[in-house]
């Protein structure tokens, strides 16, 4: 993967940023070709070894027609949310590692979906947050646009998915996961 000076990326689990340099730089003993990457969240940087950008998951942010298609699947339904939640924890925080946007968007609509039945555990609402966050950082660099329009399209979008998955799924945490 050849990134350039100014190419926006998506890092997986941080979010949108930019290739703010590429150079030399020193790691212990080694001497390694360095991408220097602002995230565009808080301004910090991450230097990633160029040898190692792919493994990691760095890819470009999604494309317009990409973005369209990820606004059509926050309204679909979901599959079952499982009531174990150490599964579920294990589950979420895999797919915000993966860097596979559509899996964060199964992340935020079910961590929303459990919201409206419970108060999230601390651990939850960083999930819920961290995914929405994604979501929106991704978004917003595809289809410009003001960010509190983005923030209640994508709200309303996945409250459309949770009201469709009330009939499936009406109640998580009483453990009735059949339809």
């Amino acid at each position: 993967m050849d990134l350039s000076v100014g190419e926006k990326v998506a890092y997986p689990n941080q979010g949108v940023c930019i290739v703010e340099a590429i150079r030399r730089t020193a790691l212990g003993s080694t001497v390694v070709n360095c991408y220097t990457l602002r995230l565009i969240s808080d301004n910090s940087t991450i230097l990633v070894p160029l040898d190692n950008a792919e493994n990691i998951g760095i890819r470009p942010v999604i494309s317009p027609q990409q973005c369209k298609k990820l606004i059509r699947s926050l309204s679909a339904d979901f599959e079952i949310v499982s009531c174990d939640w150490k599964s579920r924890s294990k589950e979420f925080a895999e797919k915000l590692r993966s860097g596979d946007l559509f899996s964060v968007a199964d992340v935020l609509k079910k961590l929303t979906f459990l919201s409206y039945e419970k108060k999230l555990s601390f651990r939850e609402q960083t999930l819920l947050d961290k995914s929405r966050s994604l979501i929106l950082s991704e978004i917003l660099v595809a289809e410009p646009m003001d960010e509190e329009v983005a923030v209640e399209k994508v709200d309303k979008l996945v409250a459309k998915a949770c009201e469709k998955h009330q009939t499936v799924q009406p109640r998580v945490m009483n453990g009735n996961n059949s339809h």
